[in-house]
C-alpha cells in the first residue's frame, strides 16, 4: 500500500465526536461469516449495558438490515445531518437501507469514499461506547477510507477453516498491522 507501511508514521486521524471505540470487522473474503459476527458483537456489547452504534460499510453487499430485521429509512434532520434507524437498541446506518431491494451499486473508489464519510461524519450517532464498523471482505476502498479517516481502536478479523480463506485473511491481517491497527481478535 502506497503510503502505509511499518516505517511510515501515520498521521493523527480526526476523532468521531462522542464515540470512545470504533471497531472494525473485517475479513479476507466474502461468505465467512463477518457481518453476523459483527451484529452479534454489537448486540453482546449493548446486551452487556454499552452504548452501540453499527455501520454497514458493506456497501455492495449490506445485509445488516436483514440480520436486525429493519427496513426502516434513515431520516435527515438538514442537509447536513442523518438519524441512523434503530433496531434491539443499536444506532444503525447501512446502504441497504437507502438502496432496498435488488438494484446494485455500480461505484467507484470515489463514490464509495464519499459515502462511508458521510456514514462516519454526517451521521448523528451521539454518545457511543462503541461503533462497529462492518467491512466489506478483502483489503480495497472502503479499507483504505476508513484507515485514513478515522481512529480505530481495533478489528477482529473472520474466516472459516478453508485453505483459501485462511490465504485471504492473513492479507487482511497483514494490512492492518501494517497501518499499526491491533487485531483484538480472529473468529
Amino acid at each position: 500500500m502506497p503510503g502505509f507501511g511499518p516505517s511510515q508514521p501515520m498521521e493523527r486521524k480526526a476523532p468521531i465526536p462522542g464515540i470512545k471505540n470504533l471497531v472494525a470487522v473485517a475479513s479476507g473474503k466474502g461468505g465467512v461469516g463477518k457481518t453476523t459476527v459483527a451484529v452479534n458483537l454489537a448486540l453482546a456489547l449493548k446486551a452487556l449495558g454499552a452504548k452501540v452504534g453499527l455501520l454497514d460499510a458493506d456497501v455492495y453487499g449490506p445485509n445488516v438490515p436483514v440480520m436486525l430485521g429493519t427496513v426502516e429509512q434513515p431520516r435527515a434532520l438538514d442537509e447536513r445531518t442523518i438519524i441512523p434507524v434503530e433496531a434491539y437498541g443499536i444506532k444503525m446506518i447501512s446502504m441497504g437501507l437507502l438502496n432496498p431491494g435488488d438494484k446494485p451499486l455500480i461505484w467507484r473508489g470515489p463514490m464509495l469514499h464519499s459515502v462511508i464519510q458521510q456514514f462516519l461524519r454526517s451521521v448523528q450517532w451521539d454518545e457511543l461506547d462503541y461503533l462497529i464498523v462492518d467491512l466489506p471482505p478483502g483489503t480495497g476502498d472502503v479499507q483504505l477510507t476508513l484507515i485514513q479517516s478515522v481512529a480505530i481502536t481495533g478489528t477482529v478479523v473472520v474466516t472459516t477453516p478453508s485453505i483459501v480463506s485462511l490465504a485471504d485473511v492473513r492479507k487482511a491481517v497483514e494490512m492492518f498491522r501494517q497501518v499499526h491497527i491491533e487485531i483484538l481478535g480472529v473468529v
